[in-house]
Parts: structure tokens; sequence; C-alpha cells
């Protein structure tokens, strides 16, 4: 015990307040009260407290797993965490690009009229988050699985070093 636990205000760690020229019920009060409360207080402060782990954010952060590419043929467990990992990753995107469309709403409610010219940073970042997100999920369907979206970042790969980025046209071979 703390050597301020020992004084003769504080029940197992809970100080009682003292009142002075009141009456001597609001004293009989607050040692019940320390009675009550104070094995509480220890508890939390010598057990609970001591015994947390201590994460940097408010929410738990699960460890990467292999990816579907990493997984064997016939391991069923690691494509089954693969897909877990999309979609929590999938979660985590949309999320991300709610929150820009969420700030860039905002801002041009904020600034008014001048909005869409002091918002185009905003604009622009949520325009590419969703370029991304479209490239990354788009096209999968509902039930989006690990290998689906794994051979269809191969298939863009593919089409890129073919010819050149999609959007841009395919390349001419006469040039």
């Amino acid at each position: 015990m703390s050597s301020d636990a020992k004084s003769p205000n504080t029940i197992f760690g809970y100080e009682k307040k003292i009142y002075t020229g009141r009456n001597p019920i609001e004293n009989v009060f607050e040692t019940v009260k320390g009675i009550l409360v104070g094995p509480v207080i220890w508890f939390r402060e010598n057990i609970v407290v001591p015994n947390q782990k201590q994460y940097n954010y408010y929410h738990e952060q699960f460890r990467r797993v292999p990816t579907v590419d990493q997984c064997y043929d016939d391991d069923r467990l690691c494509k089954w965490e693969a897909n877990q990992q999309l979609i929590r990753d999938k979660l985590v995107d949309s999320n991300i690009l709610s929150i820009l469309r969420q700030r860039y709403e905002d801002c041009r409610i904020y600034e008014g009229p001048d909005g869409m010219r002091k918002c185009q940073p905003l604009f622009d970042m949520y325009e590419k988050a969703e370029e991304n997100y479209s490239i990354k999920y788009g096209d999968l369907g509902a039930a989006v699985t690990a290998e689906r979206c794994y051979a269809k970042q191969l298939n863009r790969m593919i089409w890129e070093r073919r010819h050149g980025p999609v959007g841009s046209g395919m390349k001419n071979e006469s040039l």
C-alpha cells in the first residue's frame, strides 16, 4: 500500500471528504461510502489496471495474415483467413471513403458559395480514393473472395504491361 493509503482519511484507496463544521452524520455516511466503494477502487487500481493490455488506439489491431497467393492450394484455413483479411480491408477502405466524402460535404456546407474552390483538395483526395477503391474492389460483386480479387489484380497488371494504363486505350503496334 502507498503511504497516503494509510492516512486516517483513506479507506482502501477511497479518500474520504472531510466536512468541517457540519453534522457528524455526514462523516458516518462518508465512512460507509468508503467501505462500500473502497474495495472496488482497490481492485481496479491493483488488479485490473496492471493486467490490462495497453493499446495505442482504441481498437484492437489484428495481425496481418498471409495473402491468398502465399497459401497452398489445399490449405482451406489459410484461404479463409485471407478472405477474412480482405473483408476487413474492404470495410476499412469503405469507411475511409465515407469519412472523406463526409469531410468534403461538411467543407462545402461550411464554405458556402466558395466551397467549390476552397474544398477542391478534399474533392481531389476523395476522387482518388474512390478510383483506387473501384480499381481494387469494383466488379467483384457481393461475394468478394480473396482469390477473385487477386485474379483481378493479376489481369490488370497484365493489361497494363501489354497496353499501358487502363483507360488510355490500347497501344498501336504500328507506331
